[in-house]
């Protein structure tokens, strides 16, 4: 007569059995609408990343400190813009608009010497743009030094010899440059 070998379950803790149950719907709701979150439908074309209205744009809690930066910045409030894009480049440092706005309350509260740097990271991540060829050529106009910010603002008139924001920066460098003359003149 063979011989029965009765194994004995372990009973299991209450708590092993709630974490198996909990687990396992879990996994089971990583599925749904028969889309999967660890393969993705490849077949499905991409979204496209341009967005054609700026009001559409949805801000995420990262995005808080920059658009605060631009708000107080466009009311003329430097010293609180300057907070913000400080506060945007940590978040983001590779933000060149954060940089940009970052320069730009710099200059106009008139701390050229940390507006200079922030130009320079801006540049190093996106290149010598147009925007900041104006901004800088601008800066140097802050600063009085009207031969540099000619020539800032020259080359980006080059590259944009019909942009309204660098056409008004060159009637204020002219105006700029009159009233130096006159100023010297008995």
């Amino acid at each position: 007569m063979a011989r029965r070998t009765h194994i004995r379950a372990r009973a299991r803790p209450p708590f092993v059995v709630a974490a198996v149950a909990v687990l396992a719907l879990a996994v089971g709701g990583c599925e749904t609408n028969g889309i999967s979150f660890y393969s993705p439908d490849l077949a499905a074309p991409a979204a496209a990343a341009t967005v054609q209205d700026p009001d559409a744009v949805k801000y995420f809690p990262s995005d808080e400190p920059l658009r605060l930066a631009n708000d107080h910045f466009s009311r003329g409030e430097y010293g609180l813009a300057e907070r913000y894009y400080r506060e945007a480049v940590e978040q983001a440092p590779r933000d060149v608009s954060a940089w940009i706005g970052l320069a730009a309350s710099y200059d106009r509260i008139g701390r050229f010497d940390l507006a200079d740097r922030a130009y320079v990271a801006a540049i190093k991540l996106n290149g010598e743009t147009t925007e900041i060829l104006n901004n800088e050529g601008y800066s140097y106009m802050l600063r009085g030094d009207l031969v540099r910010a000619r020539k800032k603002l020259m080359q980006a008139y080059r590259r944009e010899p019909n942009n309204p924001t660098i056409l008004n920066n060159l009637k204020l460098l002219d105006g700029s440059s009159n009233v130096i003359r006159r100023s010297v003149q008995p």
